[in-house]
């Protein structure tokens, strides 16, 4: 006898301010948005490790390493089981990632609004340099072509 289930669709999860993320790509797709983070490295509850930092890569491989040190953040979402999003207070979330004990806690200190016009900002700075670099070196060029010809 054989026994036909319908075929029917889960929706996808609508996570909303809390919740559990085990899925590597929706890890990543939440942890790329973070800039400057306050992190919270505990092992059985216990802190051992806190400090401020920028999150400078998030990346998915398992053959690679999470890496936490002078004040940057190298998250690979393949080192943690998953991560659980919460609020500590109306204005403040914070992302725990989790994996057998240990706690990789990241309490966001910029949003990722703040962090875009930062980029933008960032990327005019350069061209606007790039734009000086390049017409000091022309105008060096027109001077040496300007005394070669006496």
């Amino acid at each position: 006898m054989s026994h036909h289930l319908p075929d029917t669709r889960i929706p996808a999860p609508c996570i909303v301010d809390t919740g559990v993320i085990v899925n590597k790509l929706d890890m990543r797709r939440l942890l790329t948005d973070l800039g400057r983070v306050h992190y919270i490295y505990t092992h059985e509850d216990k802190v051992v490790s806190e400090g401020d930092g920028d999150v400078m890569e998030v990346f998915a491989n398992p053959q690679r390493s999470t890496l936490v040190a002078n004040s940057a953040l190298y998250l690979n979402v393949y080192s943690f089981d998953y991560l659980e999003l919460k609020q500590l207070s109306a204005q403040e979330t914070c992302f725990d990632l989790m994996q057998e004990g240990m706690c990789l806690r990241l309490i966001p200190l910029t949003t990722p609004i703040q962090e875009r016009r930062e980029k933008t900002y960032n990327v005019s700075a350069i061209e606007a340099m790039m734009e000086q670099v390049l017409s000091a070196k022309w105008d060096a060029e027109i001077d040496d072509d300007c005394s070669d010809s006496f």
